[in-house]
């Protein structure tokens, strides 16, 4: 990753540094705009995230739960793609299978 203009990553490198708690983030890329990192939910834990402020995306890449965002709950499964505007409550729950998510932030308000 010498050049400064692009990056290549391997999630499944990045998935290997997670250390297996039951919630886990791992931020692998920071750059002025964005940055991403993947989100480890184990079965049964509880996600405890307050509102972010940026707006987030995300992409279950494997498990199973369900997600509410403010009034409203969604059912959440590989595949599934999640927008959450900035200062959204939000949540995963009922997290019946080990999810791993990647995560997206908009990091354009921190340059404001």
């Amino acid at each position: 990753m010498a050049d400064e203009n692009w990056k290549v990553v391997d999630i499944s490198e990045v998935r290997q540094r997670l250390e297996g708690r039951d919630v886990e983030y791992l931020e692998f890329l920071n750059v002025p705009s964005i940055s991403c990192g993947l989100y480890s939910l184990a079965a049964g834990s509880k996600d405890m995230q307050a509102p972010h402020d940026e707006d987030e995306v995300y992409f279950v890449l494997e498990g199973r739960a369900r997600m509410r965002l403010g009034d409203e709950e969604k059912d959440v499964v590989p595949g599934t793609l999640l927008y959450v505007e900035a200062a959204t409550e939000h949540s995963f729950f009922e997290i019946q299978e080990d999810m791993l998510l990647l995560v997206i932030f908009n990091n354009a308000a921190a340059q404001r």
